[in-house]
């Protein structure tokens, strides 16, 4: 029988899963290398532009849209617009979700596995070798990422209150704990200096390169978690009474600086030690572990805290991802959460089987792209901008103002005309040419 729809236990329950949610590997694992890679502090100032001007208003449609229809991503755009074709839209959401939590679960499974490298004694010798070796391996990853799938099954399978909301609520503070130690321990070792100068003095000529505005918008939509059905969904478990504006504001604010202190926890390490911040994905399971066998007999403890932490990040994502399809799902098939959660995580682990072979057990491509590449890029490139598209054009141009300031509970407010501008002419463009330079550099 279908589950009577559920909802938050407290206001604080539900930021603090959304944090979850947002805070995960786009901040530690996707935010340092894109950063990195992008010119350091010109990435960044583009990257707070666009959470601004892209990510609150994103952001505060798509609460509006859960809280208002109090249903699943796509359940929501039939209620509100019956008899319509934008319910494609929380489609794209729903489908994003499954796809990316397919890959996610592949590398949380890697990050459990060095977390307990960590505990027997840390990554020795070539770790460039050892990352090599493992990801090839057919067995050995797809071990870890069904156990990492399972913790996340786990939760889900228990429920909102109890299993989501509960878990966020203990995982958040230890992530800020852990984060923030991490900080302050790697300005310790040397490279304070040219770190802050790479993260916040602006390199001017980097502003001429039209990748670095498209990879810092991109990381916009991704670290925050839009366009993957998952802030809908979770705002669909709001009482209609909870007001969005400040709830948007903070998740976005501690999500954003959640994101610059994982900054300033890998950049000093790096240049401490000498090593290239444009270094790319391996970053963290090939040059972060040289660092910390560098380190000496502190290094492992290091090493150990460093990945509980991105663990713990990516299993604070993995359960907002599959609580979007476990949400469709339940309402589509007309099925017990307990039922929808056990098989959608199976399916979804079977589909990210396939990406964990493509690193090397096995040639899977797709497109000249290996089947993990190919995912991440289809995801991140076309269909994160383009749902976030739709259901901003979906609010903007089929509500009236009236309706928009009401729903967002921006109408008392003297910014609310403003509000209204922003998403309803900039947001859309600029999305727009996200979506549009996002395919062409992904097929190019």
């Amino acid at each position: 029988m279908k589950d009577t729809r559920e909802q938050w236990g407290s206001h604080w329950g539900f930021i603090l899963a959304t944090m979850g949610s947002a805070v995960g590997l786009g901040n530690i694992w996707r935010f340092s290398y894109a950063m990195g890679s992008g010119g350091g502090s010109a990435f960044l100032i583009i990257y707070l532009i666009s959470v601004l001007l892209l990510g609150f208003p994103v952001m505060m449609v798509e609460f509006s849209i859960g809280r208002r229809a109090q249903a699943d991503a796509v359940e929501s755009f039939k209620k509100i617009a019956p008899k319509t074709a934008w319910f494609i839209a929380g489609g794209f959401g729903v489908l994003a979700a499954f796809l990316i939590l397919s890959f996610y679960g592949v590398i949380g499974g890697w990050s459990m596995r060095y977390t307990w490298e960590y505990i027997s004694g840390g990554v020795t010798g070539d770790s460039s070798a050892f990352f090599t070796n493992f990801i090839g391996d057919t067995f050995s990853p797809v071990f870890w990422q069904s156990l990492f799938m399972l913790l996340a099954v786990g939760i889900v399978f228990i429920g909102v209150q109890k299993g989501i909301e509960l878990t966020s609520k203990l995982m958040m503070p230890i992530l800020s704990f852990l984060i923030i130690a991490l900080a302050i321990y790697s300005m310790t070792l040397g490279g304070t200096t040219e770190a802050l100068n790479f993260m916040f003095r602006p390199d001017w000529e980097a502003f001429a390169d039209p990748n670095v505005y498209v990879t810092a918008m991109g990381q916009a939509f991704f670290t925050l978690s839009l366009g993957m059905g998952i802030m809908l969904t979770y705002s669909s478990y709001l009482n209609p009474d909870e007001r969005l504006p400040s709830s948007a504001a903070i998740v976005i604010a501690l999500d954003t600086a959640f994101a610059i202190i994982s900054g300033l926890v890998i950049f000093p390490a790096l240049f401490a030690f000498g090593l290239d911040p444009a270094e790319g994905a391996g970053l963290i399971f090939i040059v972060l572990p040289t660092i910390f066998e560098a380190l000496g007999g502190i290094g492992v403890f290091v090493g150990l805290v460093f990945f509980v932490l991105f663990t713990l990040a990516a299993l604070s994502s993995a359960i907002s991802l599959l609580e979007v399809s476990v949400a469709y799902f339940m309402r589509r098939f007309n099925k017990s959460r307990k039922v929808v959660t056990v098989l959608t995580g199976i399916a979804i682990t079977l589909l990210g089987v396939v990406s964990s072979l493509s690193q090397g057990a096995m040639e899977i491509t797709v497109f000249g792209y290996s089947f993990l590449d190919f995912i991440d890029g289809f995801t991140g490139n076309v269909l994160l901008p383009l749902s976030a598209l739709l259901a901003v054009i979906f609010v903007t141009w089929t509500w009236k103002n009236d309706e928009i300031l009401e729903h967002t509970d921006t109408k008392d407010t003297s910014w609310g005309p403003s509000f209204i501008f922003v998403t309803k002419y900039i947001a859309p463009l600029a999305i727009l040419v996200v979506l549009i330079m996002g395919m062409l550099n992904w097929l190019s």
